[in-house]
């Protein structure tokens, strides 16, 4: 190479890599003094996109934790309040039957009456006073506690419901826990431009009403379809409120269970219909869509061609499915049960199969129709003892809903408050896409102990059978708050076993390799004295020249 001033390649190429030298050196100190591998997204973009992921899932599991943990608080409120309860109502047994013995004069009974009224208006007190957070206890609507990860498909909602508490009604009775997993949504949006809808707002109409219509399982296992209506306001017992239409639709024992929520958590198709900020009722249930008619599916026709009619005897084999996926081998021709179509229609409705056979003479024909997409009917050669032909026309079922809910048109949902009328349909998501688990509850009301006194002994007698089903009531409600406070601790356990998980993937993605750090400090803190000595060291070369000028 030809010795010259104009540029000091050399030199160049030290102080590249030089530089670079410096900057692996600082990006490994940096991960030294921070303790994470990744710093900023030249580190590792991908990475870094995960671990943030993984943070956000890991700190709202840790809230969830404390959300559960908060559940938990309230309901041993509950539950000590009504082991109170307990207590006055035992002394209530012990004054009633005192009073029930015939040697007590009219002023002892009135003694014992006087005590015994004060304990119902004790529990009538309880039942006002108690309180957590500063908001009552016993108010007969719903507490929905949330967990999940920060995503829609890992969150669930514990709704709790605590029925009022009073003399009047003490306890609960015929409780019923139930469970959506999301697999079918119906959102109601009752916001309207930019104007969000909550719990407290009111519907125009004096009674609103939504239409349900579902199947259920008649007799000999046919599958029929029922239809009912859900309303508030009037004289329902509910207001004409959001919350009073999502209590009365969790009440109804329909397997619905209904929330206050978003758009976007009720799912991808109820966001397509408005904003995902949105806010209305979610309806879930298994099987749960929009319509009001909601027939079965159909799972094949038998019909009988040819010139043969409809009391013709049939051959060959029929091979069902029923709803369970189970399948069933019938043999045509052979009994008296499946000799005619009138016969196997019979026979198949008195099955239990989860399948109705309708018979028609006049098509000749039976058509068999399921609620369930597993029921299945074929056959193998099928024929008719007259020589007319049977043939078996075979179809799975296609989509449909199980549970249909619509608006009803006579007394139609509009938000008085943000004036959103919602029309004739509702947003349908019946794959449950984004939609989120619920447990939740519906009971009966309690024992009344109002008008009971002590002041006789007929009346102490009639009080006694009373306060015995008062005692069974209070147990029955503290059995589902104990229940519910077992839930809660478990999924606390479930969350913070969650969050652990995360942490650690997250420690092995992000956190600084120290013994491999460590290495690299020292590589490049030789390299870059190596770097400075090169550096120099080129820097001098071209002094050379200087001494063929003298």
């Amino acid at each position: 190479m030809a010795l010259g001033v104009l540029n000091n390649l050399s030199a160049i190429y030290a102080e590249h890599n030089l530089n670079n030298t410096n900057a692996s050196l600082q990006t490994v100190l940096q991960q030294l003094s921070s303790g994470s591998r990744i710093n900023s997204g030249a580190d590792d973009a991908a990475g870094l996109s995960l671990v943030n992921g993984l943070q956000a899932n890991s700190t709202a599991l840790k809230q969830s934790e404390t959300n559960a943990t908060e559940g938990v608080g309230l309901l041993e409120v509950a539950d000590g309040a009504l082991s109170q309860v307990t207590n006055l109502l035992n002394r209530a047994i012990t004054l009633a039957t005192e009073a029930s013995n015939g040697t007590l004069n009219s002023t002892q009974l009135g003694a014992a009456n006087q005590e015994y009224q004060s304990i119902l208006a004790e529990i009538t007190n309880i039942g006002t006073t108690t309180t957590y957070n500063q908001q009552q206890v016993f108010t007969g609507t719903t507490v929905s506690i949330f967990t999940g990860d920060s995503s829609t498909t890992g969150s669930s909602v514990d709704q709790l419901y605590i029925r009022t508490l009073s003399a009047s009604n003490v306890g609960d009775s015929n409780g019923v826990m139930s469970y959506s997993n999301g697999s079918g949504n119906v959102f109601v949006d009752l916001s309207k431009n930019g104007t969000l809808a909550s719990l407290s707002d009111a519907f125009v109409n004096g009674t609103t009403s939504i239409d349900v219509n579902y199947m259920a399982t008649g007799v000999g296992g046919a599958v029929v379809q029922q239809s009912a209506t859900i309303s508030v306001g009037g004289s329902t017992g509910y207001a004409n409120t959001v919350q009073g239409l999502i209590s009365a639709i969790n009440n109804a024992n329909l397997g619905l269970t209904a929330s206050f929520t978003t758009a976007s958590q009720a799912g991808s198709q109820a966001v397509a219909a408005g904003a995902a900020t949105d806010t209305g009722i979610l309806i879930s249930g298994p099987g749960a869509g929009v319509g009001s008619g909601m027939n079965p599916g159909s799972v094949g026709t038998l019909t009988i061609g040819g010139g043969g009619t409809a009391t013709d005897g049939l051959t060959g084999t029929l091979l069902v499915t029923d709803s369970s996926g189970v399948a069933h081998t019938l043999a045509l021709g052979t009994t008296g049960s499946t000799d005619t179509l009138s016969d196997l229609a019979n026979t198949i409705n008195a099955a239990g199969y989860g399948i109705t056979a309708t018979y028609s003479a006049a098509s000749k024909n039976i058509t068999f129709t399921s609620a369930s997409s597993k029921a299945a009917v074929t056959g193998t050669s099928l024929g008719d003892s007259a020589g007319g032909g049977a043939t078996l026309t075979y179809t799975q079922a296609a989509s449909y809903y199980t549970v249909g809910v619509s608006n009803s048109g006579a007394n139609a949902i509009e938000d008085a408050a943000t004036g959103q009328a919602v029309g004739s349909t509702f947003t349908a998501d019946p794959n449950g896409h984004g939609g989120i688990a619920t447990i939740s509850y519906t009971d009966g009301p309690g024992q009344s102990l109002n008008g009971t006194d002590l002041g006789s002994q007929s009346n102490a007698q009639s009080a006694l059978n009373s306060l015995n089903l008062a005692i069974s009531a209070v147990a029955a409600m503290d059995g589902y708050i104990g229940a519910q406070i077992n839930t809660l601790n478990s999924i606390s356990q479930v969350m913070s076993t969650q969050s652990e998980n995360l942490v650690s993937a997250q420690n092995a993605i992000q956190a600084t390799d120290y013994a491999s750090a460590t290495s690299n400090m020292s590589k490049y803190e030789i390299l870059t004295q190596t770097g400075i000595a090169a550096l120099a060291q080129a820097n001098q070369v071209q002094q050379e020249v200087t001494k063929l000028l003298q």
